[in-house]
């Protein structure tokens, strides 16, 4: 005998209309009428495979029915205990028993029980990634629409109206930035380079590096046209050009803690290089007074009795190459003084400096009225809030004012950057988080990028070069830069829209918004989370710290083997401490922590 399905009228049985199970060889062919009313899949439900008894059409039940029903199988016991123990645990529990017995499951089902294993991981790491998306989008504002419109601008010109803003609005639009490629590159050094700067009409460009040598660049043609020695004994950090001198004179600082002025000639050649200051640490940042062609300002880190890499209490001096340096303020916080990273004069009122270093504070003071004796000379200290208690070490690496000087942006070491109003009171809180990078590895550069600093411009340990909205911190634009993996100067040009950049890689990069579509930000939130999650694993790691301590040790051992430091005739006014000053202790250093955080 054989099973036949054949859909019947609903009157014969008293099932759901259009469905019936008949048992017996043959059934005849449903008529046209009953064929119209089939609506459901060929698929047989429940109730159609079990009528009741008083649904048979001759009153009593079928012959299946009266059949003794099976009993259940292995397989419908797992199922049942699936179903009580949730999914598929009978099944997990059969392939892990005893004795390593193995059941004869088929390959999909044992996939099916191996996938159920790993829903948990995957639970914790969409948590993870929602997290993260939550912190990413933190803080963020509304992009706004584009100032700058190229075709009204460009008619405006040509009949003559606002032509001498057009390449102020030019520079500063976003259109321009989601635009920015690589252009070319600048090779001549030898080394790591570490500092860039345009002359005042952009004409020219200065690079210094780890090999000690100074080169001025035609950045147009993409040729060196003056190479010559510093005259420097380690890693030259900062080479300048000072205002309204013709580009024939160029302030450098160095890892050596000299601070020297280079004549340069006409002639395309150096006529020598001087040395005006010698500090007792290494001399990271210059800070040049914008109506000043003689003097300019330096922030130094002096080493704790020569004892650890790193260590300092710092000074600021103001350096007139007419007469010697003097000494103009100690920072500290406190009784501790605070080694330096960063200087920078205010471009408005130029009287006013900002300094930062190895704590957490952005200092404004004014050269006028400095009085150690009342907060330490400090006229104004901002911090983020949320770093105000924070006993993590967190530096300064840079900092930089606006184009009018009311605002100040700061780069925090392995933290994010944070944009200040330097019109607001003392401890007033940041304005803006500028977030997704990683600073870290390096001593790291931060800068305004537009005419009127509508962008922040920073690179990242993880070798690319983030561009965000200041207004709305959102990122505009995301490049490659180095392929060392790390960019640590970002140097705008002064007229045009484009810039300069250099890290670990021995060449300067030429980047211009000559892109035919803007960027798409391609790979941009992987970074951004890896940077982060690196970021967090290395907060809450502690294995590092006897490392740190041991190198401590041991270059305090090599430098008291050595002989004592006799001081040399003719010496700088800026040797007046000496070596083993009580007033650089180890106590005010905070030990072999501050190894950390090392220059290029």
């Amino acid at each position: 005998m054989r099973f036949l399905l054949n859909f019947l009228p609903a009157s014969r049985c008293g099932v759901p209309p259009g469905w019936q199970l008949v048992f017996g060889a043959r059934s005849r062919s449903p008529r046209r009428s009953e064929v119209r009313k089939r609506s459901a899949p060929r698929r047989l439900t429940r109730r159609a495979r079990r009528p009741s008894v008083e649904s048979s059409p001759r009153g009593r039940p079928e012959p299946w029915l009266m059949r003794t029903p099976p009993r259940p199988t292995e397989a419908r016991r797992s199922r049942s205990r699936s179903r009580r123990g949730g999914p598929l645990a009978a099944e997990r529990g059969s392939l892990q028993r005893e004795e390593g017995q193995s059941l004869q499951t088929s390959p999909c089902r044992r996939r099916r029980i191996r996938d159920e294993d790993e829903e948990e991981p995957k639970d914790e790491d969409e948590d993870d990634d929602e997290a993260m998306e939550a912190w990413l989008k933190a803080e963020l504002r509304e992009l706004r629409g584009p100032v700058w419109q190229a075709v009204p601008s460009l008619r405006s010109r040509e009949i003559g109206r606002d032509s001498q803003q057009f390449v102020r609005r030019v520079c500063g639009a976003r259109g321009l930035v989601q635009r920015l490629e690589l252009q070319g590159r600048l090779e001549r050094h030898t080394g790591c380079v570490n500092t860039l700067h345009f002359n005042p009409s952009g004409t020219r460009l200065a690079s210094g590096s780890d090999d000690l040598r100074v080169v001025v660049w035609d950045w147009a043609v993409r040729r060196a046209v003056l190479e010559f020695d510093s005259g420097h004994k380690s890693n030259v950090f900062q080479a300048k050009f000072l205002p309204h001198s013709g580009d024939s004179t160029l302030a450098m600082c160095a890892r050596d803690g000299q601070i020297r002025v280079a004549e340069l000639s006409a002639t395309q050649c150096c006529k020598n290089t001087k040395r005006v200051a010698q500090h007792k640490g290494a001399a990271h940042k210059l800070a040049l007074e914008p109506d000043s062609p003689c003097s300019f300002l330096v922030g130094r880190e002096r080493r704790r009795r020569c004892r650890v890499p790193c260590g300092s209490p710092s000074t600021r001096r103001a350096l007139d190459r007419r007469a010697p340096a003097n000494k103009l303020v100690v920072v500290k916080e406190g009784e501790k003084k605070v080694g330096l990273y960063t200087i920078f004069v205010n471009p408005a009122k130029t009287h006013h400096f900002a300094v930062g270093g190895r704590d957490q504070y952005v200092r404004i003071y004014d050269q006028r009225k400095i009085n150690e004796n009342e907060n330490n000379g400090v006229l104004k200290k901002f911090c983020p809030s949320h770093l105000v208690p924070s006993e993590s070490k967190t530096n300064i690496t840079c900092l930089v004012y606006s184009h009018d000087g009311t605002e100040l942006l700061a780069s925090y070491n392995d933290e994010d950057i944070y944009l200040f109003d330097s019109n607001h009171s003392d401890g007033a809180d940041y304005l803006r988080r500028y977030k997704g990078h990683r600073n870290n590895a390096t001593v790291k550069g931060v800068n305004f990028y537009g005419p009127c600093s509508e962008f922040v411009v920073s690179g990242s340990d993880c070798g690319h070069i983030y561009l965000w909205d200041k207004f709305s911190a959102r990122i505009v634009q995301f490049m490659e830069g180095d392929r060392g993996g790390v960019v640590n100067c970002l140097e705008p040009h002064p007229h045009l829209p484009g810039m300069a950049t250099s890290g670990l890689d021995h060449d300067i990069k030429l980047w211009a918004p000559t892109a035919e579509n803007t960027t798409l930000l391609k790979g941009l939130k992987e970074v951004m989370k890896k940077n982060k999650r690196e970021r967090d694993e290395d907060g809450v790691r502690h294995g590092d710290q006897y490392d740190t301590q041991l190198l401590w040790f041991l270059m305090r051992h090599m430098r008291n083997r050595r002989p004592p430091r006799t001081r040399r005739e003719g010496a700088d006014a800026d040797t007046d401490e000496s070596w083993s000053s009580p007033d650089s202790s180890d106590e005010e250093e905070g030990g072999p922590d501050h190894v950390q955080c090392m220059s290029s």
